[in-house]
């Protein structure tokens, strides 16, 4: 179940980044974020009305209040280094680099008690590197320094989020969603204040952030609980696997030419995912 969870949780990732990345190119990436953060938010607390799961532990050794509030800034921060890196058109250095930010629950969790056998450990490294190469890495033209830092920060970013992600769900997966969702919604806010705009959608384009914001949250979601079904380390291996998924709709829908190395990346991949849940 972890497995399945996790992988889903990919899918989901995958397909929001790549419906961001097509409204990105005519609109503001952060106005495109923040406009499906809040849609985010209101689907999550429509969630824990009809859960009730707002009874969760908050606070205290496993509460999720702490860790939801320390993920969604961290994610948030992620998400600011990416696009600025992304923005500097070296998207072959800081994608592949970024997409290495499960390397950081992976580490805490094996640190903390999990452990992996020899084959899934081999399983793991291969998804890893997958995913690296799946996001089509381009070192040819050297390794530009702000970009590299850049696509560090992301990885950073995004890496202690599922981190905080993974202690939070002790308590409740749902609620440290919403409460991610909630500390990123004031940052959202203090954005549109500031240039004073809601983006410039257009009506035929809501239904995408409206998919993006539902999409990720769910991501997080299932992620989460994918950690408190089994090992930690499993699921944040194959929770990493959405530039995949981005990588495919992008060659299916928006006719983008792969490269080799993200063919070898997908096979590798697969061939990862496969040996950690055979054995």
């Amino acid at each position: 179940m972890t497995s399945l969870l996790a992988l889903v949780s990919s899918l989901l990732w995958g397909t929001a980044d790549f419906e961001g990345g097509r409204l990105s190119k005519k609109h503001a990436a952060i106005a495109v974020l923040g406009f499906s953060q809040v849609i985010g938010l209101i689907f999550g607390i429509a969630l824990v009305l009809i859960t009730g799961d707002w009874s969760a532990q908050a606070f205290g050794s496993g509460g999720y209040l702490i860790p939801g509030v320390g993920a969604g800034f961290l994610g948030y921060f992620g998400l600011i280094c990416l696009y600025a890196g992304l923005a500097s058109g070296s998207m072959g250095v800081v994608s592949p680099i970024s997409a290495l930010s499960a390397v950081v629950p992976l580490s805490y969790a094996l640190l903390h008690g999990d452990s992996l056998s020899l084959l899934k450990a081999v399983g793991v490294a291969l998804a890893l590197i997958g995913a690296f190469c799946a996001s089509g890495p381009e070192l040819s033209q050297g390794v530009p320094m702000r970009p590299l830092l850049l696509a560090v920060g992301a990885a950073c970013g995004f890496g202690s989020a599922l981190t905080l992600i993974s202690i939070g769900s002790q308590s409740s997966a749902l609620m440290t969603m919403v409460t991610m969702r909630a500390a990123t919604f004031f940052i959202t806010i203090a954005i549109a204040v500031r240039y004073r705009s809601m983006g410039g959608f257009e009506k035929h384009e809501y239904p995408s952030l409206i998919f993006m914001g539902i999409a990720d949250f769910l991501a997080n979601l299932l992620l989460g609980i994918a950690c408190n079904s089994g090992s930690v380390s499993i699921a944040m291996v194959l929770g990493s696997m959405y530039p995949i998924a981005t990588a495919i709709l992008a060659f299916r829908f928006l006719h983008e030419r792969l490269h080799k190395v993200q063919y070898i990346g997908i096979v590798l991949a697969v061939s990862g995912v496969a040996l950690i849940s055979t054995f």
